[in-house]
């Protein structure tokens, strides 16, 4: 695998950002680590972080790039904040960069595949609203999406009893604005959905913090028929479940070729 830290900058952010990115390389004599690559551009994965990470975070908390190097899979790791991957109320316009900017910056700099079937996206906690966000928004644009441990009930989490949002983020993120009902509620946007929209995949302990959040996801999704591969199980909103399930995630990717290496 090739990694690299790239520093670039924001025309949307208008400052120099971050991201790390994972390029597969084919590879016959690395001991411990096949290395496979496919025979034309590269499946990308845009993989995103939570509230309190950054880009590095998956590389650095998971074994993310020996995960991937035998799948010939391509993975963008961005640097977002603590926006929720919003246009921020008070702040800057993390979602323009991350559905608009983003995949054209990467597109210049690297040789990957511009096929929606070739294209996913996944992300943990904030990251997992920002996955699932992305892909009802823009279902045109991905084969698959994954939340794990996702706060997919956002609109909630203002006020909520005992775990809400810290003040000063919910204000600088969302203002004053509702949530519910627009464009930032993935309950919502589950309406949106039609045969033709990703694959949909939510992981979430059952000792999780957004479990019940994550259950009123899924509920109203199988009200409204959207189909999506469900995993409760034990776990809390840790490292340890989530390197355990981005592994699951690889597996359950929709990709075309599965390189032997």
């Amino acid at each position: 695998m090739a990694l690299m830290r790239v520093d670039f900058y924001s025309d949307v952010l208008g400052l120099s950002t971050s991201m790390t990115v994972i390029l597969p390389q084919r590879t016959a004599s690395q001991i411990g680590m096949a290395g496979a690559a496919p025979a034309g551009d590269p499946p990308v994965l845009y993989l995103l972080h939570g509230l309190t990470d950054d880009d590095t975070i998956w590389l650095r908390r998971t074994s993310i790039e020996r995960y991937v190097a035998p799948l010939g899979l391509a993975v963008v790791m961005p640097q977002a904040g603590r926006s929720f991957y919003r246009d921020e109320e008070h702040g800057n316009r993390y979602w323009t960069f991350l559905t608009e900017e983003l995949p054209s910056t990467c597109h210049d700099f690297f040789r990957l595949s511009r096929r929606p079937e070739d294209t996913y996206v996944a992300g943990l906690s904030m990251g997992g609203y920002g996955a699932v966000k992305w892909a009802l928004r823009h279902p045109d644009r991905f084969a698959a999406a994954a939340s794990l441990s996702g706060a997919l009930n956002v609109a909630t989490r203002r006020h909520h009893p005992t775990r809400p949002v810290d003040a000063d983020v919910w204000h600088t993120v969302f203002g004053e604005r509702t949530v519910a009902d627009t464009d930032d509620d993935t309950v919502a946007l589950l309406d949106r959905y039609d045969a033709d929209g990703p694959a949909l995949y939510v992981a979430c302990g059952t000792e999780d913090f957004l479990y019940e959040d994550n259950l009123r996801f899924v509920d109203v999704a199988r009200e409204r028929g959207v189909p999506l591969t469900v995993d409760f199980s034990p776990g809390d909103h840790d490292w340890a479940y989530w390197d355990a399930k981005i592994q699951d995630v690889l597996a359950w990717l929709p990709l075309r070729e599965r390189p032997a290496g």
